[in-house]
């Protein structure tokens, strides 16, 4: 049998036609099994999606919410990239037990280490409801109108989902809202780390290599997913067993030959193959510089510290490798739309499309459509600049901008409702355990120095970390104490909050909020021509 390569959702491509695109699995079986049959596939569509039958949906998850892992035995074995792992393997690494830099191996069932927190979700079903969804909804609606009516179709068809006690479900559009499909899933809850290769394997090439084609990194990591005696999902418990799929992935050691045909299955993030020019010109002019500035800012900081000392290099090897992840996807994405010249492709394409209108005679009823793309893109382009950077400063690079503007949500969860008061401060408390269990004040002042003057350069203070209760747990905690009204007065006395709260306010009244209204405009005008 060829070697069926299962990587990251719903392409299929074979290396000579070079054909594919973003396939939905239950719908295979109507509109692609005759093409994925032309291209070489040995497979049915069943073989790929069945809800009644094992099939290899069952054995393809996604992991935590953000990668895809396989299942490749019958004991519930899973194999993820090491990247995707990462945040665990540095969970459990310390000076005297250095996962990252030696690697990992449990030699048994009982070595296997547990991971609050992490899941892994299966697909049961895929339904298109996209008429349910859209039922009554019309050209004459507002957006807040059409998406109140959506939102309270969406809500019934879940009520009235058919589906086991420990499974759930959720509804996401595609094609900007134009398309609806119902998932019901299984989240399993009881993920032990079974192996990862040394930092030297798994990062090979590190940042460099990243996002690059071809790449030589051994970046994979395993895992074990438990069950109950059941074979059901359930949280983390001494009893449970290695769980047994439906299906796993067998694996074959024939090799790959040119012309074979790939199967990429799993769960990407988004795409935005459809964008006008004006849209990919801000993006790689504006929008991705003003970021990759940011993070590189930081990362000059975080990189030098973990260099200069082990225990900080465990600290942050999770936190550099997340931000240095989407800054490096970013400088490729502007080398590669620049070496396509892309912009310059959509260009022509729009030339020959408004070309294409006065020749059929249809100016009058579709000749709007780019000028008012333009129009709305450059009324957006700024907002949408200024939002993204302060949530590259306050929730993505610097941890004290992040504990203040968590902090400010807390105060506003307490003033709407003086009853959430415990909620909110427990929630706090959970985070700031979080940031300080690998936190290093030296290394987040260095951070804030770089990066707040690329968002607010007049406004700079590195004399708070000096004053605040925040760097570190214990004062951070104590400022906490007390009923509502003492830890609000307590707070805004602080000298880092009192230094950002105006800042978050800003971006929290009048930043997001123009933001949202200028998005919600977007949204619509896509859905409607």
């Amino acid at each position: 049998m060829k070697l069926l390569k299962f990587l990251l959702l719903f392409v299929s491509i074979n290396l000579s036609a070079q054909q594919g695109g973003m396939w939905i699995p239950s719908l295979l079986e109507g509109m692609n099994e005759s093409e994925m049959a032309n291209l070489g596939s040995k497979l049915t569509a069943k073989d790929i999606y069945d809800v009644n039958n094992s099939s290899l949906k069952d054995a393809i998850g996604h992991f935590n919410g953000g990668c895809t892992s396989e299942i490749i035995s019958d004991q519930g074995l899973i194999l993820t990239n090491h990247h995707c792992g990462y945040s665990q393997i540095q969970s459990h690494s310390s000076l005297e037990n250095d996962y990252l830099k030696d690697g990992f191996w449990a030699m048994n069932l009982e070595d296997e280490l547990p991971n609050p927190g992490l899941f892994i979700e299966f697909i049961v079903r895929i339904e298109d409801i996209t008429s349910q969804v859209l039922k009554d909804v019309n050209e004459v609606m507002t957006e807040k109108e059409k998406q109140a009516l959506i939102s309270k179709n969406s809500n019934a068809i879940e009520a009235k989902t058919t589906k086991e006690a420990w499974q759930d479900t959720k509804i996401k559009s595609f094609y900007k809202g134009n398309q609806y499909f119902l998932f019901v899933t299984e989240r399993f809850e009881d993920i032990r780390l079974v192996g990862a290769p040394p930092t030297s394997i798994g990062k090979f090439g590190s940042d460099t290599d990243n996002w690059v084609f071809p790449r030589h990194t051994g970046d994979f990591s395993m895992f074990r997913i438990y069950a109950d005696a059941n074979n059901r999902p359930a949280k983390y418990s001494k009893d449970n067993k290695p769980y047994q799929p439906k299906h796993f992935l067998p694996i074959s050691l024939d090799g790959i030959e040119e012309g074979d045909f790939t199967l990429v299955f799993g769960f990407p993030g988004k795409t935005n193959e459809y964008l006008p020019a004006v849209a990919i010109e801000h993006i790689t002019k504006d929008f991705n510089p003003s970021n990759i500035a940011i993070r590189e800012a930081a990362l000059k900081v975080i990189d030098a510290a973990m260099k200069s000392s082990d225990a900080v290099r465990i600290k942050y090897a999770s936190k550099q490798a997340r931000i240095a992840n989407a800054w490096k996807k970013w400088i490729g994405e502007n080398l590669g739309i620049e070496k396509s010249n892309a912009v310059a492709e959509r260009r022509q394409f729009e030339t020959e499309f408004t070309s294409a209108l006065k020749k059929k005679n249809l100016v009058e009823k579709y000749g709007f459509i780019l000028p008012e793309f333009d129009r709305l893109y450059k009324d957006f382009e700024a907002i949408n600049i200024k939002r993204r950077n302060f949530i590259e400063v306050f929730m993505v690079t610097n941890e004290l901008m992040q504990i203040t503007y968590r902090a400010y949500q807390m105060e506003q969860a307490i003033k709407a409702n003086p009853e959430d008061f415990e909620k909110a401060r427990t929630d706090l408390i959970k985070r700031l355990k979080g940031i300080h269990k690998n936190y290093d004040v030296t290394l987040d002042k260095g951070v804030y120095t770089r990066v707040m003057p690329l968002y607010s350069p007049n406004n700079v203070e590195a004399s708070v970390y000096d004053k605040t209760a925040f760097t570190h747990l214990e004062s951070a905690l104590a400022l906490l104490e007390g009923n509502h009204k003492e830890v609000l007065e307590q707070l805004n006395k602080d000298a880092a909050y009192a230094y950002a709260k105006p800042i978050i306010q800003e971006f929290t009244n009048v930043i997001d909020p123009s933001f949202s209204k200028k998005t919600k405009q977007l949204q619509h005008y896509k859905q409607n021509t």
